[in-house]
């Protein structure tokens, strides 16, 4: 998973694992808070291990990186609608995968 995020985020040119790292992205996100559960037939008959949290961070980065590729992914699309719905699904995996924002309980003086 950490291969495929970080040579989607390194690539120059065309995004070649843009689908793979989508996929990864997903297997993330159903592992955070608020993440949809991936259930397909094609999936492994045991869970998926726990992946470390700093993938998170590298799967936001390259869905950003994928969905800000005009020559990507997103070129295929022949309907807008299509398109629109694509753009959703990274949206919603950038959400459930972005951390949460730390904010100070109170702030301690020496």
């Amino acid at each position: 998973m950490r291969g495929v995020l970080v040579r989607t985020i390194d690539a120059t040119g065309y995004l070649a694992e843009a689908d793979q790292a989508v996929a990864a992205a997903a297997l993330l996100a159903a592992q955070c808070s608020g993440g949809e559960p991936v259930d397909t037939p094609y999936g492994p008959e045991t869970p998926m291990p726990a992946f470390p949290s700093d993938l998170r961070a590298l799967a936001d980065e390259a869905l950003a990186r994928i969905a800000s590729d005009e020559a990507g992914p997103a070129s295929n699309w022949v309907d807008e609608e299509d398109w629109t719905q694509w753009r959703a699904i990274l949206t919603r995996l950038r959400t459930v995968l972005a951390p949460p924002p730390s904010i100070a309980l109170f702030e301690v003086q020496p």
